[in-house]
C-alpha cells in the first residue's frame, strides 16, 4: 500500500505517517519544506524498522504548483495540512485566496483533482476534519472572509469546506459506481503538551507534560489524534462518506464511527461549495 500524507512532516500529519509506515505501508509526505520533511521520514525510520518514507514537495497555497507533483500510483491521500490563523490581518495565497481557505480547502480540492489519474481503483481519500468546523456555517456571499474577518471563525468555515468536499466527493464517486471511497477523520482535542517527543520533530519538555495532565482526562495527544484517520485509511469496515473520531465525547480515545454532524447534513451546500471551488480552481475532481 502506496499513502501520501499532506503536512506529513509534523503534528497529527507526522504521527500519520508513523503509524502508517508501522503497519508496513509505504509513505509519502507532501510539504513544502524539503529538510523538515527529512527530519520528519529520519524520525519515523528511527521509530519503526525498515519503514518506507519518501517526499514530494507540494505547496497548497499555490495551486499552479501542484501540476508538477509526482507521487507515484497511490492507494490512499490523506488530506491534513493546513494553516491556522490566530489573529489578523487577513492574509492571500499567491493565487489571492484567503490564505487559510485557498490552503486549507482549495488546495486539497485542487491536489485530489490533479491525483485522481494516479489513484487505484479502490483508493481511499481520508480528509482530516476539525471541532472548530462543527459549529461553523459557510456564508456563500463571502467565501474568502473579505469582510468582517474574524481568523477563527475563517478557519473554521475553511474546515466545515474540507469536509463538505469530502463527503460530496464520496457521494459523485457512488453516483460514478466508483470503488473508490471518500471519507472523514477528526483528531478530537490533541495537544502538544500530551503529545510523545520526537527529539527531530517534537519536543515536550517535562514542564509542558506536567502542566498538561489536567487536560488528559478529556483531551490527548497528536499520536493518538491521528488514529481515526489512519484507521479510515486502513480499516477492512470503512466506508464512503463516514466520519471517524476519538470514543470519548469526539475528543479523546481510540477510533469510532461517529455520526455526521447537523452541519455536514447540508447536501446542497456541499453541491454549491463543489460547483464554487470548480471556479475558483478551474479543477474538478473527476471520478
Amino acid at each position: 500500500m502506496r499513502v501520501l500524507v499532506t503536512g506529513g512532516n509534523a503534528g497529527i500529519g507526522y504521527f500519520a505517517v508513523e503509524q502508517l509506515a508501522s503497519a508496513g505501508a509505504e509513505v509519502v509526505i507532501g510539504g513544502r519544506d524539503p529538510a523538515k520533511a527529512e527530519a520528519a521520514a529520519a524520525s519515523i525510520r528511527s521509530q519503526v524498522a525498515g519503514a518506507k518514507v519518501k517526499h514530494v514537495r507540494m505547496d497548497l497555497a499555490d495551486l499552479g504548483s501542484l501540476e508538477a507533483v509526482d507521487t507515484g500510483e497511490l492507494d490512499a491521500v490523506v488530506c491534513n495540512a493546513g494553516v491556522a490563523l490566530d489573529a489578523p490581518p487577513r492574509r492571500e495565497t499567491a493565487g489571492g485566496h484567503e490564505l487559510m481557505f485557498g490552503t486549507n480547502h482549495l488546495g486539497h480540492f485542487a491536489l485530489v483533482a490533479r491525483l485522481i489519474p494516479v489513484l487505484t481503483a479502490d483508493a481511499r481519500i481520508v480528509t482530516i476534519g476539525s471541532f472548530a468546523a462543527k459549529t461553523a456555517k459557510l456564508d456563500f456571499a463571502d467565501l474568502q472572509s473579505e469582510r468582517g474577518y474574524h481568523p477563527k471563525r475563517a478557519y473554521g468555515r475553511s474546515k466545515l469546506a474540507q469536509m463538505l468536499f469530502a463527503l460530496e466527493l464520496d457521494r459523485r464517486l457512488r453516483a460514478a459506481g466508483s470503488k473508490r471511497l471518500s471519507v472523514l477523520a477528526h483528531p478530537g482535542g490533541a495537544l502538544d503538551s500530551l503529545t510523545p517527543s520526537r527529539p527531530r520533530v517534537h519536543a515536550r519538555t517535562a514542564g509542558q507534560w506536567l502542566r498538561g495532565l489536567p487536560a488528559r482526562a478529556v483531551l490527548h495527544g497528536k499520536d493518538a489524534g491521528a488514529r481515526p484517520a489512519v484507521r479510515a485509511v486502513l480499516g477492512p469496515d470503512v466506508a464512503g462518506g463516514q466520519l471517524w473520531g476519538p470514543r470519548v465525547f469526539g475528543l479523546r480515545g481510540r477510533p469510532r464511527l461517529e455520526p455526521r454532524w447537523a452541519n455536514l447534513t447540508d447536501d446542497a451546500a456541499a453541491a454549491r461549495l463543489w460547483a464554487e471551488s470548480v471556479t475558483l480552481t478551474g479543477l474538478e475532481p473527476r471520478a
